[in-house]
């Protein structure tokens, strides 16, 4: 079992350049062929005055975080045993070509289901202007308890 006191312990910061190319490979990756991922010109006459990331590439920069509690000596988490439950996010502000994502990580809770633990992990995300812009949410399985 995980002991409960390692509930609200933040990790350390993580930063992300979003960059172009980036955005438009993870567009192509998710066969999304979307003007607003891909085409420049559009971008620059769309509302948003330039190209915006898919959704999902939240899923790049905004858990980043996980992998120190991962690795969390203290934690200690029987990684072999660790199934990614669920995620979620929500989306504030579009990201563009050129953002520097800011996000601190901390576990939101720990849980006990049957001889499982289950731990959520809540990220947040800001812009280099200290505008929230993500905030994701996974829960972590780990099967047969610590």
């Amino acid at each position: 079992m995980i002991d409960h006191k390692f509930i609200g312990k933040e990790y350390p910061v993580t930063e992300y350049e979003i960059g172009r190319e980036k955005m438009k490979e993870y567009a192509s990756a998710i066969n999304d062929s979307n003007p607003y991922y891909h085409d420049k010109e559009f971008g620059k006459k769309s509302s948003y005055g330039d190209n915006i990331a898919p959704p999902l590439f939240a899923s790049v920069y905004n858990l980043m975080g996980c992998a120190n509690m991962f690795f969390d000596p203290e934690l200690a988490l029987n990684f072999a045993m660790l199934v990614h439950g669920e995620q979620e996010f929500e989306w504030l502000k579009p990201i563009k070509p050129g953002d520097v994502i800011i996000t601190t990580g901390k576990i939101l809770d720990i849980a006990e289901k049957g001889n499982n633990d289950v731990v959520k992990y809540e990220a947040r995300s800001k812009n280099q202007n200290g505008e929230l812009v993500t905030i994701g949410r996974a829960t972590f399985v780990i099967r047969g308890g610590n």
